[in-house]
């Protein structure tokens, strides 16, 4: 029998797609309660898109699998002509274009957890990590002066971890060398009580490992020691991000339970604020003595994720908090915990960093508590750290957490020493080459080590400093060819220096807590101090070494030869020490994962100069 229904006119056949697909989405509405608590952008954006738009999320659907389509209810469809004979090619290929862009200007987790089916989801990764070019050999006839700043913070670390137990090598942008060796701890002597400054400062040399005819320099600093009991009182703002990229496992419950690490820790005299950003911002409690753990504690459990992420709204409010309830001569900071993923508002690095810096000066310090992986601004997390006074840390697990907020809590929250740079000039009679391992974002000018305006790192109280050089004596072989028409060092230098026993001169120039002056400290460094092989030198100086080659074999560097995993695992070993906590058998564990991971891959990489292609980035960054 012949189909007897009748054509239907054009305009009712678009009015009555139309209702229907507004019934099917109060239907899906009420059954994706989910999707719409923990996603407040998603319901604002649909309120803004066009009737066009929601015509085509049923036309394309199929055809574009990054367009959320509910499932109909079963009804009869018959009387209803295909999709087709109602919207022209013409005409789906415009709305296309505009739900493309509609899906663009969407945040990324709103396309994850818009309703699609996870399994044929895109999973795109925006981690940003801030470029990273390995420092190069220096000649000493030419630049002899070397100038950074101290460096306290462990996030490389801890996220390098994250990527190799993921079964991933790490991102080479990833991995800092001095984050990386100054993760541990390390037994150097601490300050006599008498002592004028409130760190040593200790210098030793070896023979490089792999090469043996250069040295390894390593500059050692070790804060004085404070009992948690003789702190100053602390005054401090929990700044939490409770946006819908933080609705994950390893996101805001992970940082729920890791800032009750630190309530627990807290003393009557201290004073708690909970600030939460989102789409807005708010006060979730307001200045709160240490000894109502408690009530601290149902605040954090309290929280909940959804929405856009207002960071610069939320960093205001967290600095007014602080200033409110900001305690003269104790500990005034904030804690901001968040993946860094920033959607709304101010969200340039550039702003939020000037923002810090000005409350930095107005006595209010930043630390950074860093989650995620595949959104994970890292570059943002450490320049808001860097500029504020504070440090940075990525929190991987609940046990990485005990370690900065328990183990470590007078190093995390006490300074003792503001804005320390390091300057070495090597002496070129006893020193042809010289490179720094690591810091390159820490990189000072000559000039900056005086000038008492350039901020630089914090330490705090029994924290540890390691710096390593690796250096080129004078007679051996270098990497770089003399200048034809530079006059030789000898005719530069006086007879009574070239006779030194002094391979460099190091300075150091800090602030006392409070002060806009800076104390200058120097020391030479004399050769006097060197063993002959890295297998006699301690074992801190044998470890730190193992871990700055790792650092330096991940990243693909082409400066420490053949050295490899194999060299390294056996340093490590040799170094273990008394490892209390377990942090250096966890190293050697993570260096045999590494070996095992794309092998082809890092043997690749090791043959390519020290920046990587753009085909090797584009690898990582799918990882």
């Amino acid at each position: 029998m012949k189909n007897s229904h009748s054509p239907i006119p054009k305009h009712r056949a678009l009015s009555l797609i139309i209702s229907c697909a507004f019934g099917i989405s109060l239907i899906a509405c009420s059954s994706s309660s989910r999707v719409e608590t923990q996603n407040e952008a998603k319901a604002d954006l649909a309120l803004q898109m066009p009737a066009k738009t929601q015509i085509a999320e049923m036309v394309v659907a199929e055809a574009k699998p990054n367009v959320y389509m509910p499932q109909p209810l079963e009804a009869p469809m018959a009387a209803i002509p295909p999709p087709a004979l109602i919207v022209s090619t013409r005409e789906m290929s415009t709305v296309s274009k505009v739900v493309d862009q509609q899906m663009q200007q969407m945040p990324a987790y709103v396309h994850s957890n818009a309703g699609m089916d996870s399994a044929h989801a895109p999973i795109v990764n925006t981690a940003k990590y801030q470029k990273i070019q390995e420092n190069s050999w220096k000649l000493v006839t030419e630049e002899p002066v070397s100038t950074f700043s101290a460096d306290v913070d462990t996030g490389s670390y801890a996220n390098v971890r994250r990527f190799i137990q993921q079964g991933q090598l790490p991102n080479p942008d990833a991995i800092r060398a001095e984050e990386m060796v100054n993760y541990f701890s390390y037994d150097y002597a601490l300050p006599k009580k008498d002592n004028a400054h409130p760190f040593s400062v200790h210098t030793q040399l070896s023979a490089s490992p792999w090469n043996a005819s250069r040295q390894l320099l390593r500059i050692a600093i070790k804060g004085k020691d404070l009992a948690k009991e003789t702190l100053p009182a602390a005054n401090l703002v929990f700044l939490v991000d409770v946006s819908g990229s933080m609705d994950m496992p390893d996101r805001l419950p992970l940082v729920r339970s890791s800032l009750k690490l630190l309530v627990a820790q807290l003393r009557p005299q201290d004073r708690v604020s909970l600030v939460t950003y989102a789409n807005g911002t708010r006060v979730v409690l307001p200045a709160t003595a240490g000894d109502k753990k408690a009530k601290i504690n149902l605040a954090l459990e309290q929280l909940t994720a959804g929405g856009g992420t207002n960071g610069e709204a939320g960093i205001k409010l967290a600095y007014a908090q602080a200033h409110a309830g900001q305690i003269q001569g104790g500990i005034n900071r904030v804690l901001l915990a968040t993946d860094g993923d920033l959607n709304i508002g101010v969200t340039n690095d550039g702003d939020l960093k000037a923002l810090v810096e000005r409350e930095r000066k107005a006595g209010i310090s930043l630390s950074t508590l860093g989650v995620g992986d595949d959104n994970y601004n890292e570059a943002l997390m450490k320049k808001l750290a860097d500029n504020g006074d504070g440090s940075y840390h990525y929190l991987d697990s609940l046990q990485e957490a005990h370690k900065v907020l328990v183990n470590e809590y007078t190093s995390t929250l006490a300074t003792i020493a503001q804005d320390l740079k390091l300057q070495v000039e090597f002496n070129p009679t006893l020193v042809k080459e010289y490179r720094l391992i690591g810091y390159e974002l820490r990189a000072l000018t000559r000039e900056q080590f005086n000038d008492d305006k350039v901020d630089a790192g914090d330490i705090g109280a029994g924290h540890t400093v390691t710096a390593l050089y690796e250096i080129v004596p004078k007679g051996s072989k270098g990497n770089m060819d003399a200048l034809r028409y530079q006059p030789s060092t000898s005719d530069k230098m006086p007879a009574k220096e070239s006779t030194s026993d002094e391979l460099a001169w190091l300075k150091l120039r800090y602030k006392t807590p409070g002060s806009d002056q800076s104390q200058l400290v120097e020391t030479p460094i004399k050769q006097a101090n060197r063993v002959d092989n890295i297998n006699v030198a301690d074992q801190d100086f044998r470890f730190a070494t193992a871990v700055a080659a790792w650092a330096q074999w991940l990243r693909g560097s082409s400066l420490i030869a053949n050295y490899g995993p194999k060299d390294i695992l056996a340093l490590a070993n040799s170094a273990r020490g008394d490892d209390r906590f377990g942090h250096r058998a966890e190293f050697i564990r993570l260096v045999e994962l590494s070996a095992a991971l794309h092998p082809a891959q890092v043997k690749k990489m090791r043959n390519k100069p020290a920046k990587p292609s753009a085909a090797e980035t584009a690898v990582f960054e799918s990882d």
